[in-house]
């Protein structure tokens, strides 16, 4: 599955727009993460209990965003986002989407319009 942050991909056409896809995912923080992060504020550094959570959510999110677009037979996502939000104290989601798109290549035949495109996973 490609998915690309544009909303064109080089070399390739768009041939059907099968609709937005979503996936997200909410993560609390904990107890312990939190502790540390208190006491690395205080002295400054990166948060890394809080960035391998983040990272983490967002993989899950991409990963549920592509399985609907698999479900609509799509071969790419473009105009992928990501954006956040506090849903309860010490909660945040994570909210991945895009376009669900069949792509070909430029100036393919017409059997070439009917194979699917092997991208990036």
């Amino acid at each position: 599955m490609i998915v690309v942050n544009t909303e064109t991909v080089p070399g390739h056409e768009i041939t059907e727009i099968k609709g937005l896809v979503q996936g997200n995912t909410i993560r609390a923080k904990h107890i312990g993460r939190d502790i540390g992060a208190s006491l690395k504020n205080l002295v400054g550094g990166e948060l890394t209990g809080y960035t391998e959570l983040l990272t983490e959510a967002r993989r899950e999110a991409l990963q549920r965003m592509l399985s609907q677009a698999t479900e609509l037979g799509a071969n790419a996502v473009v105009n992928v986002r990501f954006t956040t939000s506090s849903v309860a104290a010490g909660a945040a989601e994570l909210y991945a989407y895009g376009t669900a798109v069949t792509l070909v290549p430029v100036g393919a035949t017409p059997d070439a319009r009917d194979a699917r495109l092997s991208g990036f996973e």
